[in-house]
Formats: C-alpha cells, structure tokens, sequence
C-alpha cells in the first residue's frame, strides 16, 4: 500500500536536498512520439499502415513488415506484470538520489512487452493498466498502475514525481476577479492544496464575489495587476519563494473583428493576455524553476488557461484570437526555457465561459467554471501539458490536430 504524505515540516537549511538534475534525456526522434502521447494524457504506440503490427520499442520501420509508415494511435493500456526487479544503484544522478527504484516487464494484451516503472501497488502476476507520463525531463516514459489504487495511490514517490499533483502545493491564481477564479480555488483546495494566493488587480474597486473567498480558509488576496511590471515584482519578492504552482487566469477580450476593432482594445489584450503572462514569468518563473526538486512541496508547475481560439482565430474576435496565439506562443518558448529545470508548463484551452460577459451573446455549449476548475485539477494530477475543456474546445483542438489548413478554411468560411 502506498504511504500517505503528510504535510512537510518546516524546511531545515542545514539538511543536504536532493541534487537538482534530470533524468536521462538523450531519446531518438521516433521515441518522441511517446512524450506527444503522454502530455495529453493519451497512452499509445506505434502502428503499422501496412501489417496492423503494434511496435515496442519506437523505431523507423516496423519489425514485421520494415514498413516505414507508422502512425501513433491510443492502444488498449491493459496488461499483466511478468517481472519486476529493484534497482539500488545507478550511475544516473536523478535515480542515484532515489534509490530504490522499482521496474518491470509487462504484456500488453495488445501484444507487445514493454519495460516500465512499477507503482508501488502492483507487483508481479498482477493485472494493471499502463499509462504514458512525463518524467520531470519532459520526456514520456511507461509506468504500470493498479486497476483499482488506494485512495492515496497519488502518493506514490514514483508517481507523484511524474505529476504535478496540487496536493500539499501553495498556489498563486493570477486573477481573482475572473469568472472561473472561485471554482479553481475551491477545487484546489479539495485536492489538498496547503494555500491559495489569489492576485487582485484594481484593488480600490470592489467586486460582490470578494467575500466568498473571504470566507475560505487558507486563502489570501493580494494586490495583483499582469500589466504593472513593478506590481508583479513586488508580490514575486514576497511570495515568490513560497508558489509551488502559478495558475494564470487573467484575460482581457472583446468582440469585434480586425478591421473594426479599436487599437487601444487590441492592446489592452495583447497587454494582459500576452504580456501579462511574460511579466507573470520573468517575476515567478525563475525563483519556481529553482525549486523544481525542493522535497514534497516543490515547485512543479505554471498553467496557463487559453481560448482554444489561440489554435485558430475567429474573426468575430480577432484582437482577442490574436493576442491568445501570442500567449501560445509565449507558453511555447517557456516550455523550451523551463525544459532544463523540470518545471513543467502547462496550457488549457477552453472556450467561452458561462458566466463571462464579453462571450454572453455566443450561443451555447459553454463551458462551466466548474469544469474549468476540474481540467485544471485533473491535468496538475495527471502531470499533463495540454489540456483541452468543453466540447468546442475538444472539437476544435482535435481538428487542429487533424489539419490545421483545412481548419483554418472551415473556421474562415473559405471552404464553404
């Protein structure tokens, strides 16, 4: 059974941490595939066009046929643990600071045998379900988990190095005065989070939904503006040691498109949507990158919440689609940057929100804060770095996916 976290002690400064290093990163560009599966929370592999042959381990061709034509696709992740051993020592620092490490051989019932990290609920003989995640490198590795874990399965040293779970984490949400900042609060605070730091821009304003956090434990609103650069220093300088977790939800948007919209608009979005989360990154992301392996409580994450509209604009909104493919953008460069610290960057793309004025006359599906909040939560758990929320969202990311020509041609009506 795994052992429950209980909530860290005070950080004592003369105890030795754990060396701050990575996995093994060197992978071949076919191997790749298995970390675009997992940080979408897809478990995958390898499948010949010509011969339907599932392929373990990645490769250039396949091992019947020497097909070149391999495609990924989401496999059944059932499978049987056939050998299990216990590695103590290694030549690699990242595991040499956390030896024992356990690992295994399971049959899928797919076909192939993989080689995987082990849970600690499941040993040999025992029937588990494989699951593809990203190791704090960034690179997507197998790990075989019970069928039915503990309550507390989350809590898995193994595991819980894989994910970004809020558990026991201190969370800073840019912006309270968003539709969907009360939800993620209380979502996060059911998932165990240790604190809430909410940003509150324009402080001299007051807002109805103020008091509802008020009356939450563990909760603190500090003044937060996305557009001041000396209102972002000033929070990093005194909670920046403490966030584990910056969740970004503030935005700017209004309707209209390109060629109607006011410029003084237009930069109002590209000021909070897209500079914002610069400013929120150069204030917060270097102290967090520093605390990726800082013991239970370390820095893990910043999430950044999108319209799926950063995908592919829509012209009712251009100002706003626009500076939301900024912030993608952005997001993707500080991918790459955190990359050699291990914290990892996560998106979630959504689109209108219930309860979002400037989206009101959209016609339905919307989504919920509610169901914003739960995306959030699941991808921290899960250790995602691309989550997708609402059915328009899910829609339009899969078709982006798919081919982003062709979506640009339905969502421009030039295909019609």
């Amino acid at each position: 059974m795994t052992t429950p976290l209980v909530p860290p002690s005070k950080k004592d400064p003369q105890k030795r941490t754990q060396v701050p290093v990575l996995p093994p990163m060197t992978r071949s560009r076919a191997a790749l595939g298995l970390g675009v599966m997992a940080l979408q929370g897809r478990f995958g592999l390898q499948v010949c066009a010509d011969c339907q042959a599932l392929q373990y381990p990645p490769r250039d061709a396949c091992v019947k046929c020497m097909s070149p034509d391999l495609s990924w696709q989401d496999v059944d992740p059932s499978g049987t643990v056939m050998a299990e051993t216990t590695i103590r020592v290694s030549p690699e620092p990242y595991f040499r600071e956390r030896m024992p490490w356990r690992m295994g051989a399971v049959h899928l019932h797919a076909g192939p045998s993989l080689n995987c990290h082990l849970h600690g609920e499941v040993g040999r003989g025992d029937k588990v379900r494989m699951a593809l995640k990203l190791d704090r490198a960034g690179q997507g590795v197998l790990i075989a988990l019970p069928l039915k874990g503990s309550d507390v399965m989350q809590d898995d040293p193994v595991l819980r190095a894989m994910s970004s779970d809020p558990k026991h984490r201190r969370i800073l949400i840019s912006d309270a005065r968003s539709p969907m900042a009360l939800a993620l609060t209380q979502a996060l605070l059911r998932a165990g989070a240790a604190h809430v730091f909410l940003g509150e821009p324009e402080t001299w304003l007051s807002w109805p939904e103020r008091a509802e956090f008020e009356g939450l434990d563990n909760v603190s609103i500090l003044p937060l503006d996305v557009t001041d650069v000396s209102s972002v220093a000033k929070l990093a300088a005194e909670i920046g040691g403490k966030v584990d977790i910056l969740i970004n939800t503030a935005s700017y948007a209004r309707p209209g498109g390109i060629l109607d919209t006011d410029t003084t608009f237009a930069g109002n979005s590209f000021e909070v949507n897209a500079l914002g989360l610069m400013r929120l990154a150069q204030g917060f992301g270097p102290a967090m990158a520093g605390r990726v392996q800082d013991g239970i409580n370390s820095a893990v994450a910043f999430v950044n919440i999108l319209s799926v509209r950063a995908l592919s604009s829509d012209a009712n909104y251009g100002a706003f689609g626009a500076s939301q493919a900024a912030a993608r953008s952005i997001s993707q460069s500080l991918r790459a940057e955190f990359c050699s610290s291990g914290l990892r960057m996560m998106n979630v793309y959504i689109g209108p929100v219930e309860g979002d004025a400037w989206f009101q006359p959209l016609p339905p599906p919307k989504v919920t804060p509610n169901a914003v909040a739960r995306s959030v939560v699941g991808g921290l758990v899960d250790g995602l770095e691309e989550v997708t929320c609402g059915d328009i969202a899910r829609d339009v990311y899969a078709r982006w996916q798919t081919d982003p020509l062709l979506l640009e041609r339905e969502m421009t009506g030039g295909g019609s």
